[in-house]
């Protein structure tokens, strides 16, 4: 039995969900996400809550079961409030700046790097060392942040790189004399 499964997805006023051709519609007053629904779960929409079953007593449906609740809540809470991923850059002449629809990176490099932002996705820079990723949609966000990060990873010595907000860098010592 899934713990997480058998929570009802509470539907907030303003938000609307619908089931047809195989599909979950939420709409709310950010925008509009949908998911494709698997076979093995049951997926009902009762007033205000949206209820996520295993179809059959198969190990397969009770494996996707919880998943497919989160993804679900997901699109609830994309819809109301959005999801915000925040990167911190460390390093001597590291810089990032948002222009437009494209991200210019400096992160020592020869060449600046310029990362085209994706359709639904939101890109700020409050300061020269910090880029916030905003959207709908949890997983394009997240993935975002993570192809920007791979552009420079932290490294264990001096900590330089892209790093998440609220990351631990496990640090090195480096040499003893």
């Amino acid at each position: 039995m899934s713990r997480i499964g058998k929570k009802p997805v509470a539907i907030p006023s303003g938000v609307t969900a619908n089931i047809a051709d195989g599909v979950l519609t939420v709409k709310g007053p950010k925008g509009t996400l949908t998911l494709t629904l698997r076979d093995e779960i049951s997926y009902t929409v009762d007033g205000d809550t949206i209820l996520v079953k295993p179809a059959n007593d198969t190990k397969g449906a009770r494996a996707f079961w919880g998943m497919q609740r989160t993804l679900v809540d997901n699109l609830v809470t994309g819809v109301t409030q959005g999801y915000t991923k925040v990167l911190e850059i460390t390093g001597v002449g590291y810089r990032a700046n948002a222009q437009g629809k494209n991200l210019k990176l400096q992160l020592g490099y020869s060449h600046d790097v310029d990362f085209p932002v994706p359709e639904g996705i939101e890109i700020k820079t409050p300061d020269n060392t910090t880029v916030e990723i905003s959207g709908i949609d949890k997983q394009k966000v997240g993935q975002v942040a993570a192809e920007i990060r791979r552009w420079r990873k932290p490294e264990p010595y001096k900590g330089k790189g892209i790093k998440y907000r609220g990351e631990f860098i496990f640090r090195k010592e480096g040499k003893k004399k």
